[in-house]
């Protein structure tokens, strides 16, 4: 009796510092990525002088809103274990079906749900082919790209100017708070991040979520809807790349089938340097939204310096990198602790 008693407390002190040294594991390339902003922003500053003026900064959001979007759906996807490259394609099939139905005249309460809805539709297919058809994310995404691709060349080979009031008002009306403002779609990029980490971090679907991107056989065993949640968070990824349709064709007054060429892989890049781990199971929706903010003042800086845009992705392909080698760090040594 002496011997039970006496090893029970132990046995429950290691699973909390398994636990512990998990969630640290987690955590930390969040807030490496969290330091690398601060000290974006600080050296900036330093160098320009007037880079943290509220213009500037509120800018950051402005123009990136629909790519904070597309992370928020890419950020599921990944934890789960799988991979979602159609995001840009779908976004520029939105965008321009968007554009050319209310050039059409059709009103604009009918056009924003086609254009959700033919997100989340191809979505629902690589969903349906990973899971159903054990397709490999990264084939049946790669098949939703030249889909979404070309059903945006089928629908208008040209851009479509976009003149509907509503659409328009989402981009040009500035909330102004002092120096500072805010535009509805940052706002919308904004809501979308926020019911994003509400869902990860205090729903079923959301620990299922990291469930699957941590052993999806130990989740089938635990009895979690495996099947369904794989599918949901491509549906959720497409939903996110119509979101960001509407979004860019807000921002920019058109439509485009060229649209998103590569945005893929800068939205992988900003999801990863936030703190998701590319073999899932670990990350963050909050970590996302810093990844983007991380590439927004990348660009930003490098048109500050009048330099080349391809040094923004030079330099966001470095961090990656980096990114990568210290998340794989520290994961071994968070599975040496436990």
């Amino acid at each position: 009796m002496t011997a039970v008693v006496t090893e029970a407390p132990k046995a429950s002190s290691m699973d909390r510092m398994r636990t512990f040294a998990a969630r640290r594991a987690s955590v930390l390339p969040t807030l490496a990525a969290i330091a690398i902003l601060i000290v974006l922003l600080a050296g900036a500053q330093v160098e320009f002088g007037n880079f943290l003026t509220p213009g500037n900064l509120s800018a950051l959001l402005l123009d990136h809103a629909y790519l904070l979007v597309l992370a928020v759906g890419m950020t599921f996807v990944i934890v789960t274990g799988g991979i979602d490259l159609s995001v840009g394609s779908v976004m520029a099939f939105t965008g321009i079906l968007g554009a050319s139905m209310l050039a059409s005249g059709i009103p604009v309460w009918i056009v924003v749900p086609v254009m959700l809805a033919g997100g989340a539709a191809i979505g629902t297919l690589i969903g349906v082919l990973v899971q159903y058809f054990n397709v490999q994310p990264f084939i049946a995404s790669l098949a939703g790209l030249f889909l979404g691709r070309g059903l945006a060349y089928v629908v208008s080979l040209s851009s479509i100017r976009v003149e509907n009031p509503p659409i328009l008002w989402l981009q040009q009306t500035r909330f102004v708070m002092g120096s500072w403002y805010i535009t509805p779609t940052g706002i919308i990029a904004l809501i979308v991040v926020a019911i994003g980490a509400v869902v990860m971090a205090l729903t079923r679907f959301g620990r299922t979520v990291y469930a699957i991107g941590g052993s999806e056989q130990s989740a089938r065993l635990m009895g979690l809807s495996v099947a369904r949640t794989k599918v949901l968070v491509y549906v959720i990824s497409g939903l996110c790349g119509g979101l960001a349709g509407l979004l860019l064709t807000a921002y920019s007054g058109a439509g485009y089938p060229r649209y998103g060429i590569g945005t893929e892989l800068d939205v992988i890049a900003c999801v990863v340097i936030g703190g998701t781990l590319l073999t899932g199971g670990r990350g963050y929706v909050l970590g996302s939204m810093v990844g983007v903010f991380v590439f927004a003042t990348i660009t930003t800086i490098i048109s500050f310096m009048g330099a080349e845009q391809a040094w923004t992705h030079i330099i966001v392909g470095a961090l990656l990198l980096l990114f990568i080698v210290v998340q794989r760090a520290i994961v071994a040594r968070s599975d040496r602790q436990t």
